[in-house]
């Protein structure tokens, strides 16, 4: 780059190089190593004068002799000293030249300083941070002359240490920093063809290595310089014409009508303009209307529905009371059956103390079930029973999930000893999801077995938190159901009998029937052979005559057969139909709880 095209936006980076804090008297260090010719008049020569004695004339006394054997026995070096020593007389060094530095550009025209740089920490030579002032705005960047500010911080306070007019002009290409010897407070500037120095000697640049471009020819030249000046005709040319158009312009007097018919016909899409947002705000007006009298008519329905709820809360209200003591009573109804309930599985499925006596050891149905810790050695007639107590476990909770209507997380299949639940919640295969509940052999039988245990365990658990128990340990299989059941069928109110009906009623109302289609018509004309009506009267006809036989057997047996019995052959009956003995009857059948509370009298209904 060329002296005269340097300017501050090719200024990239700045270097301070031999910080120092001395400063030089006369002439710089640099001045002094140089051979220069001194500006001052040359002096002649001091005279020579012979000496008026052959001995020195300074005083020989001992103090004397002292201080010049102390002076001449002066040294530097560092040699022979501790390395104590040595280390504090570094560090004396380093601190007496070391210090934090930044520097700032001004230039004439700018009252703030054009860049600030960074702060330098503890160092006696600086490389600060390339910078890029191509921002600055064109008043700055076309500079070729800046003032630059060292300043530099020793002992918790800035000073100015530097300030230095640098004209980009004058500086001294150096190319490169290294092998350099620089004088104290030596600055170096970076720009963007290479490195430049104002206190050190240039060096001459190298050249550009580059290819070798072909010149121009004169015709080509001659060319350019015709096309030059076409160029220029052409322009002379749009001049003279743009000055003669603006003279008849300026000789024409302006014509109204154009600006009329602009005017009229701008009138005309106003008008246009207007006509349709006419029409759109009557659309607006009418849907507008339309919607409000919609919205009256909803008001309208919307008050006459809620003068509707109105009256129906009121009549709710006078109603409340019954309705609340109906559901006291069919809560209670609920409760008194849910306790008689669970009183009747507790005898259908008696849980009782092991004979062992252990704690918390039970049996159920006198099979013994332990708490999860089995021994899995086992017997086959030891598998059969334990299968066997956990389908009766398996039923028990089958059932109390109806009777008090709480959904168990995991589905219950009880078939007795061959009982199994479902996991529908776990991410399994859908082939794998039932388990089962009895013993089968092999590693992972025991392993489904354990698990199926387990899930029938959380159902337990699952009804006992339903219905406000804790359970402490839901391995205790037979004790939590015990604790439930007990729990469920606590109470200090008499448990309500079981309702009429039932099974009684059914085959009352079954005889009946068929005593009416015997006396109103045959068999053949009754029902169509093959029917259900017809199996229902024959089979009905056969049971009777079967049970006449039964009856006259035992008649015969006790010696009354002509006394008091009746014969039944193939096509009549007695009349004495209500002697006939049913198999759950009073007389010869004993009471279980599945026929409880069914003793209507099948004769009244007959």
């Amino acid at each position: 780059m060329l002296p005269q095209n340097r300017r501050l936006r090719h200024l990239q980076g700045i270097y301070l190089r031999n910080l120092s804090f001395t400063r030089p008297h006369g002439r710089a260090t640099d001045d002094l190593e140089a051979d220069l010719p001194s500006n001052k008049p040359l002096s002649p020569p001091p005279l020579l004068h012979h000496a008026h004695s052959s001995e020195s004339l300074i005083p020989t006394t001992r103090a004397n002799i002292a201080n010049v054997a102390n002076v001449r026995r002066r040294s530097t070096t560092l040699a022979n000293v501790s390395p104590i020593t040595r280390q504090k007389q570094l560090e004396y060094t380093v601190e007496s030249r070391a210090a934090d530095v930044f520097f700032s550009l001004h230039c004439d025209d700018e009252d703030e300083p054009v860049y600030i740089s960074e702060v330098g920490e503890r160092a006696t030579n600086f490389n600060f941070r390339f910078f890029d002032l191509t921002q600055a705005g064109s008043s700055v960047t076309r500079q070729s002359q800046f003032l630059i500010k060292i300043w530099a911080k020793r002992q918790l306070s800035w000073s100015l240490l530097l300030t230095e007019q640098v004209d980009l002009r004058g500086l001294n290409y150096l190319g490169d920093i290294r092998n350099q010897h620089f004088p104290p407070n030596c600055l170096v500037f970076h720009l963007l063809d290479g490195i430049y120095s104002l206190e050190l000697s240039s060096k001459k640049p190298e050249p550009k290595q580059a290819p070798t471009l072909p010149t121009s020819s004169y015709n080509a030249l001659m060319k350019l310089s015709n096309l030059d000046n076409s160029i220029q005709d052409a322009l002379a040319t749009r001049e003279t014409l743009t000055a003669q158009i603006n003279s008849l312009l300026e000789r024409t007097p302006p014509s109204v009508v154009p600006q009329a018919q602009e005017s009229a016909h701008l009138a005309s899409n106003y008008v246009s303009a207007q006509t349709r947002a006419l029409r759109a705000a009557q659309t607006r007006r009418a849907d507008l209307q339309a919607s409000i009298a919609a919205r009256r008519t909803a008001i309208e329905e919307g008050r006459a529905a809620q003068t509707r709820a109105a009256e129906d809360v009121q009549h709710a209200y006078t109603k409340m009371p019954q309705a609340r003591a109906s559901q006291a009573a069919a809560r209670e109804s609920i409760h008194g059956q849910r306790r008689r309930i669970c009183e009747d599985l507790a005898r259908i499925f008696p849980i009782a103390p092991h004979a062992s006596g252990a704690a918390l050891a039970f049996r159920i149905c006198g099979l013994a079930l332990p708490n999860t810790d089995y021994d899995p050695t086992l017997t086959s007639a030891t598998e059969d029973a334990l299968s066997a107590a956990l389908g009766h476990v398996a039923q028990l909770t089958h059932l109390l999930q109806f009777y008090l209507a709480v959904p168990l997380p995991y589905t219950v299949c009880p078939f007795g000893s061959r009982s199994s639940i479902r996991d529908d919640i776990s991410l399994l295969p859908d082939s794998q999801r039932e388990f089962p509940l009895f013993l089968r052999g092999g590693a992972t039988a025991q392993y489904r077995f354990d698990y199926a245990w387990f899930l029938l365990n959380k159902d337990i658990e699952a009804l006992c938190v339903a219905a406000g128990l804790k359970v402490v340990d839901i391995r205790h299989t037979l004790p939590n159901l015990k604790y439930l059941l007990y729990v469920c069928s606590a109470g200090r109110d008499e448990v309500p009998e079981r309702k009429r009906g039932g099974v009684r009623g059914l085959w009352a109302g079954r005889m009946k029937g068929r005593s009416i289609a015997d006396d109103g018509g045959s068999s053949n004309g009754g029902s169509r052979p093959g029917s259900a009506d017809s199996e229902v009267l024959n089979g009905g006809k056969q049971r009777e005559q079967l049970m006449g036989r039964v009856i006259n057997r035992e008649n015969k047996q006790n010696g009354s057969g002509s006394g008091g019995g009746h014969v039944i052959d193939g096509n009549t009956s007695s009349a004495g139909s209500s002697l006939i003995g049913l198999p759950f009857d009073e007389g010869s059948t004993k009471l279980t709880l599945r026929t409880k509370g069914l003793r209507e009298n099948v004769g009244a209904h007959a």
